[in-house]
């Protein structure tokens, strides 16, 4: 909320736009640490700016201070989110600020972190530093809603994608169904993966194509490639519902760098590793997706998880109210009534048990139409 007994001045306005900016640079590298960027201003000039490029590497603060070169002394610090106070893998940017001697630190929002939110703000106001809280505040966290999700919640943001023909098809009756869209949206599904933490699916949908699920750098659009090079690209972890333990070394899977995450069932005898994952089974006998999705926040820290699914899973994530947000790719194709559905929701009976959607993007991507969507919150779902 802006801060209304000191509005915030056009300038004011201009360098939180601009930290915003910087921060969205980091879209594809920071996790599981949230986008940030910080502008530095003093008498109607930047002086210093930065942005979070990596876990573990210098925050915004300590960028944009850097490039100032000790020319802080009166300055107003700009940052995307509230200043750290705590020591982890880097100081606390809070007390850097500190030691910079700004006079004034303006926040877009606090750390979304209920353990840790304020700390950083308080710290700064002991030091009689000037804080103000809340410009464009809703843009900052546009930034970051699945770090905010994680760090409220414990539970990571999830985003469904599916991709069928226009009566709803994903394969022919026979099961062929390479290739439905087209491949500007093939290339658009690249850049969602390049951005999360995970990548989700099941064991049949890896043994159906051999999928290895990573990042393809190849297939990412020419402009993105020009600021993100190769040798910089973070693979998401690939999760794999793995019940029957029918994945094996030799898959593309396991050849394509990043880290396997397999998931088996709490009581089944198996070889799982540091890296696996062991949740209770449902009294359906599925893996139980909600514990799923819980240990991949709390035990392995991702934020957001790109679900890649076959109709009966899909579905699944759907029933049971774990998705934030869907993605559909529509392709202009009719591929007949006897052909596979993209998401078997079943047992509907009624209108009012439809499950009602708030489509909040549609546009062309290649040929195809892309639609953003969520489920809206009075939709009657079914939990397992």
């Amino acid at each position: 909320m802006e801060d209304r007994e000191h509005p915030f001045t056009s300038f004011d306005y201009q360098m939180m736009s601009r930290a915003i900016k910087l921060a969205r640079q980091g879209i594809y590298t920071t996790a599981p640490n949230p986008n940030v960027g910080c502008v530095i201003a003093k008498d109607g000039e930047i002086i210093g700016e930065g942005f979070h490029f990596r876990a573990g590497e210098p925050h915004a603060e300590v960028h944009a201070l850097r490039a100032a070169a000790g020319n802080t002394a009166g300055a107003t610090a700009y940052v995307t989110l509230e200043p750290c106070s705590h020591y982890g893998r880097t100081p606390p940017c809070a007390e850097a600020l500190i030691k910079s001697q700004v006079t004034r630190v303006v926040c877009a929002m606090q750390d979304p972190n209920p353990q840790v939110a304020g700390r950083g703000i308080r710290m700064l106001q002991e030091a009689g530093i000037e804080v103000q809280v809340g410009l464009l505040e809703q843009d900052a966290k546009a930034l970051n809603p699945a770090f905010i999700k994680r760090m409220q919640t414990g539970m990571p943001f999830v985003q469904l994608k599916m991709a069928a023909s226009l009566d709803g098809r994903t394969a022919l009756k026979n099961g062929v169904s390479q290739w439905i869209t087209s491949p500007q949206a093939r290339q658009d599904v690249q850049v969602y993966r390049a951005q999360a933490g995970a990548i989700l699916s099941s064991s049949k949908t890896v043994l159906d194509d051999n999928a290895s699920l990573a990042v393809r750098w190849d297939e990412l659009p020419g402009a993105l490639k020009q600021n993100y090079p190769e040798q910089e690209l973070r693979q998401p972890a690939r999760v794999i519902l793995d019940r029957q333990q029918q994945l094996t070394s030799d898959l593309r899977l396991y050849q394509s760098g990043g880290k396997v995450i397999r998931i088996f069932g709490e009581n089944q005898s198996t070889d799982c590793g540091g890296a696996d994952i062991q949740v209770p089974l449902t009294e359906s006998g599925h893996l139980d997706l909600y514990q799923v999705l819980h240990k991949l926040a709390t035990e392995h820290n991702i934020n957001h998880v790109w679900v890649e699914a076959g109709a009966t899973l899909a579905a699944s994530f759907i029933e049971q109210a774990l998705v934030d947000e869907l993605i559909v790719y529509m392709a202009p194709k009719l591929m007949g009534a006897d052909g596979q559905g993209v998401v078997n929701l079943l047992g509907l009976e009624s209108m009012d048990q439809a499950i009602n959607l708030n489509i909040r993007d549609v546009r062309m991507v290649g040929p195809d139409i892309r639609l953003v969507a969520d489920i809206k919150k009075n939709a009657q779902i079914k939990k397992e």
